[in-house]
């Protein structure tokens, strides 16, 4: 796919999401589709290798976000596999202070050339489990904003990420399917971990049959240093 294609395709959704991202940084995120694709050929890095599903699935839907955060947030990405969703969102508002974290080391040599081939700055990767960083002064309670696309229960999720959000800011997982059940065998969790669910926001991912939600979790109270737990109990015996 030539970059004038890529671009029009861009807009074309960037358009059903109501935004407008400027030339510059499109031309950004067809480099970073360019290296994804070259990578993922060496480490599986995605399962989706389409080039119209790579703008669809990947950096449309990670941009879904936008209308909720400020520019100026420092925020942390959980669990950020590809980059995704964080890594769009840093080139979409170029002012954001990122950490993307990750438990595969390969993942994170892939994004670090990523960052250093688009020339970002105040965006820096960690190798490691979020239960560890999370007890760590340096990132507990530090952030705006927590956002993850990774794959587990809500509860879970929650307890991962909720220890790295300073008070008044927000936690907001990226969840796909039906998660009315989800959310409300969550509630506890939620609550015990310092937060509170202010909305669940549920639409259609554009140009997909995929269903989305965010959930808007304002963190309301310090966490208590006893959480997250050790690793493999969030996921073992949810709060």
């Amino acid at each position: 796919m030539s970059f004038y294609e890529f671009e029009k395709l861009f807009k074309e959704k960037e358009k059903e999401i109501n935004i407008n991202i400027p030339d510059e940084k499109v031309e950004k995120f067809y480099k970073y589709m360019k290296s994804l694709i070259e990578w993922n050929e060496k480490i599986n890095l995605t399962a989706i290798t389409d080039e119209e599903e790579i703008i669809a699935k990947h950096f449309i839907d990670s941009l879904t976000i936008l209308k909720y955060i400020k520019d100026d947030y420092t925020m942390i990405d959980v669990g950020t596999g590809a980059g995704f969703p964080g890594l769009p969102l840093k080139i979409a508002f170029p002012h954001l202070k990122v950490t993307l974290l990750d438990s595969l080391n390969k993942r994170i040599k892939f994004l670090n050339a990523v960052i250093e081939e688009l020339g970002l700055e105040d965006i820096h990767t960690i190798h490691g489990r979020a239960e560890d960083y999370a007890k760590d002064a340096a990132y507990r309670e530090k952030y705006d904003l927590c956002v993850s696309r990774a794959v587990a229960n809500l509860a879970t999720l929650s307890e991962y990420c909720l220890p790295y959000v300073k008070v008044g800011g927000m936690f907001i997982p990226y969840k796909s399917g039906e998660i009315d059940e989800e959310v409300k065998g969550s509630k506890k969790a939620v609550k015990v971990l310092g937060g509170e669910i202010e909305d669940v926001v549920k639409f259609e991912l554009p140009g997909t049959d995929i269903g989305r939600s965010f959930v808007k979790i304002h963190k309301v109270k310090n966490t208590a240093k006893k959480y997250p737990r050790k690793a493999g109990m969030p996921s073992r015996e949810p709060i």
